[in-house]
């Protein structure tokens, strides 16, 4: 098999890395011309060791960013990414290779089918079931091979997006706005659940703030373009905004509206909570984690995506231009029927 290509791998230091360097090290196949570590902490400190790889340092700017330095730095045909906490199977690079052996020049990716391994003698947690979520993600880059060329094209992964939450599906939109097609390959690779702390899914709520940029980027409808589930932000919205009249009403001495924004408030906290408790194992230190974290999501959501619009705001909406051209064509097209018009259509022209 005659594939020219080469691994990148974006990492922050997990000791995970020794698992995928030794698969690439020691595994099944034709090897890649090269191995690129990309080494993405803001202090940078040891790493596993390495092997052959070659280490860069980004600085803390981000997997896009890393990613980015990783497949600029090579000039292989394709360019395999991978996380820095998955396990490659041993026939991984011998998979690959038949992925991309044989594939057209219209085909920019090829995606690795990922598995989650969960628990089998228990329910698994609100952590497990997200992780598992990576299973049926569309355009992860977890397993993602690129061709090059497509991602030249492209401009590569885009730097604003500052964690590793939804800048691979923006990356995967544009390659295939510029004709290319992605598509799934026959390797495996396992991602398994990392471990999370007490407010893991707390933290995760960060990611609100880049929802607003790709709904700048791709549009209003695009959770539809990714194939996403409807979020959870309206229902957020309206709980926090009814404890916060609660609190306003109570500090102003309305007492009946106080009880009214309270009820409801704890109404739909109470719901959030049950929605995550039910499918999971039950455990008193998974219901307190539920408990509590879905007190905290509500607002935390909100005060993230608000961060996002404000962060984001000089970025156009896609779609906008768009529709700004309907007036300017119908003043156009009326100034040719009634020469009374002139000053409406330059008016429109203006806007």
């Amino acid at each position: 098999m005659n594939v020219d290509y080469a691994v990148v791998i974006p990492t922050v230091g997990r000791d995970s890395l020794r698992v995928v360097l030794d698969a690439l090290e020691h595994g099944d196949g034709p090897p890649p011309r090269e191995i690129i570590v990309v080494d993405d902490r803001t202090d940078p400190g040891p790493l596993p060791p390495t092997h052959s790889a070659r280490v860069l340092h980004t600085g803390g700017r981000g997997p896009a960013a890393a990613r980015n330095a990783g497949w600029r730095a090579s000039c292989c045909e394709w360019i395999a990414f991978l996380d820095d906490d998955v396990v490659p199977a041993r026939d991984w690079k011998l998979r690959l290779a038949d992925d991309l052996e044989d594939l057209g020049l219209d085909v920019g990716a090829s995606q690795a089918r990922i598995i989650v391994p969960l628990p089998g003698s228990r329910r698994p947690t609100d952590w497990e079931r997200n992780t598992a979520g990576l299973e049926h993600a569309r355009w992860i880059t977890a397993d993602m091979a690129y061709r090059r060329a497509a991602l030249v094209h492209a401009g590569g992964f885009d730097e604003r997006f500052p964690r590793a939450y939804r800048e691979d599906t923006e990356l995967a939109l544009r390659v295939q706005a510029n004709g290319y097609r992605i598509v799934t390959g026959d390797r495996v690779t396992t991602h398994p659940v990392r471990e999370a702390g007490f407010f893991a899914s707390l933290r995760q709520q960060r990611g609100n703030a880049d929802d607003a940029l790709v709904r700048r980027l791709l549009g209003p409808e695009w959770r539809e373009r990714i194939g996403g589930a409807p979020g959870r932000l309206p229902q957020h919205a309206v709980t926090t905004a009814s404890g916060g009249l609660a609190v306003l009403c109570r500090l102003l001495g309305l007492r009946k509206s106080a009880l009214v924004f309270g009820g409801l408030w704890a109404a739909l906290t109470a719901r959030f909570a049950f929605e995550r408790i039910a499918p999971g194992p039950r455990t008193p230190d998974e219901v307190a984690k539920m408990v509590v974290t879905s007190i905290a999501i509500p607002p935390a959501a909100c005060a993230h995506r608000v961060r996002g619009e404000l962060r984001h705001r000089r970025v156009p909406v896609a779609g906008r231009e768009r529709r700004r051209v309907v007036p300017v064509a119908l003043d156009r097209l009326r100034t040719r029927i009634d020469p009374r018009a002139p000053v409406r259509a330059l008016g429109a022209v203006r806007r």
